[in-house]
């Protein structure tokens, strides 16, 4: 693959063949997954004959309003493999499994990433935990909330947001380069949004700390609405980054920041991590993040990125369990999906809600034609 002349300098050395064979396994082991939960889920049947999304959920008794997103994903997405064939468009979709569902088994995938780099397998992990549970999600008999997010699974949502998981750190490392390109010379506050663990701050400052400007943080406002999230992530900070003047306080990104003690036109700098995809109306949180900026202030934010629209993408087969992800306000011109957004799609959000000079890197929206499963990047723009 010729990465490099398609990535900017600082980004090409993340992508590395190793890197990349760990994103082909990955999808691999999702791909399996999937066909497991189609199997259990008794969608081989339904499916005999050509069935829309909404069929399909009638006839395997599904519970409606909970399966519509991730069953027409999966269909989508096991079609998109050629496993399913399709006729008619629209809402009228149809798909069909021609023949028997092929057999194939996750766990050798799982084995040849231990073998290749078992610092993903975290990641495979949570995606092992959702597949497990997918079909009575579906069917309405639990939320993918609880199956996800249950006091005994924290631990392992610990190990899935961590700079040791190279699935994930590239998200927090790519960010961190926007956010450093980004921040002022004469530097300022920053306030970072869903900051979850920590993993995005230890890498935007690290990197800041390594190019020596750590002191252009005059401070950080961490924020998080998960109290055991925010309270661990607090303990690391303050002791890897003791130069740095922390506050560190719960904030539901769907409320008025000012609820979460955040001044207004107070911040050089707000970022946010694999965050703002699960805005419950994206409109009113850009409105906000706006507020809080210094005239002249970046927000930066590291997102998965759907290269094209409706296409699956398979980290997806987690996050639709969860109705925050799916069920968002949407809007026609730039919102028209739960989930993740198009280039495209976070341009028009921006430019829509106060912000310009709208950047992406990598440039997604050059490469994907030929890498249509690249959908990692760092989305920044200007306050208006």
């Amino acid at each position: 693959m010729k990465r490099a002349p398609r990535l900017p300098p600082d980004v090409v050395p993340l992508f590395g063949d190793a890197f990349v064979r760990s994103c082909s396994l990955y999808e691999e082991y999702v791909f399996r997954l999937t066909l497991d939960v189609f199997r259990r889920a008794g969608l081989e049947a339904v499916c005999a004959r050509p069935v829309t999304t909404d069929e399909a959920i009638a006839k395997a008794g599904l519970h409606a309003h909970v399966a519509r997103v991730p069953l027409d994903w999966i269909l989508r997405g096991l079609a998109a493999r050629g496993v399913l064939h399709t006729s008619g468009d629209g809402a009228a979709l149809r798909y069909r499994l021609p023949g028997d569902l092929p057999e194939l088994d996750a766990a050798s995938v799982r084995a040849a990433q231990a073998a290749h780099d078992p610092s993903s397998l975290p990641s495979y992990a949570i995606a092992a935990l959702a597949a497990e549970h997918y079909p009575e999600v579906l069917r309405g008999e639990t939320a993918g909330e609880s199956v996800l997010f249950g006091p005994d699974r924290i631990g392992a949502w610990f190990d899935y947001f961590s700079n040791d998981n190279t699935l994930y750190a590239i998200s927090n490392a790519i960010g961190a380069i926007a956010c450093d390109a980004a921040f002022p010379e004469a530097g300022g506050a920053v306030l970072e949004l869903g900051g979850g663990l920590g993993s995005g701050a230890e890498a935007l400052l690290s990197r800041l700390r390594a190019k020596g400007r750590a002191a252009c943080v005059s401070s950080y406002r961490f924020s998080e609405i998960s109290l055991p999230f925010l309270r661990r992530a607090q303990k690391s900070l303050t002791t890897g980054f003791p130069e740095t003047a922390f506050a560190f306080a719960r904030l539901d990104m769907n409320k008025p920041f000012e609820e979460a003690g955040v001044q207004p036109g107070a911040y050089a700098l707000v970022h946010g991590v694999n965050t703002l995809h699960v805005a419950s109306d994206l409109a009113f949180t850009l409105g906000e993040v706006r507020t809080a900026l210094a005239p002249g202030g970046a927000l930066v934010i590291s997102e998965c990125v759907r290269p094209f629209p409706g296409q699956p993408v398979y980290v997806e087969f987690v996050f639709n369990l969860i109705e925050a992800f799916r069920e968002p306000v949407l809007d026609a011109g730039w919102r028209p999906n739960g989930g993740f957004l198009t280039p495209e799609q976070w341009t028009a959000a921006l430019l829509a809600n106060g912000f310009r000079d709208v950047r992406i890197v990598p440039d997604i929206a050059a490469n994907r034609d030929d890498y249509p499963s690249f959908v990692v990047a760092a989305v920044s723009a200007l306050k208006a």
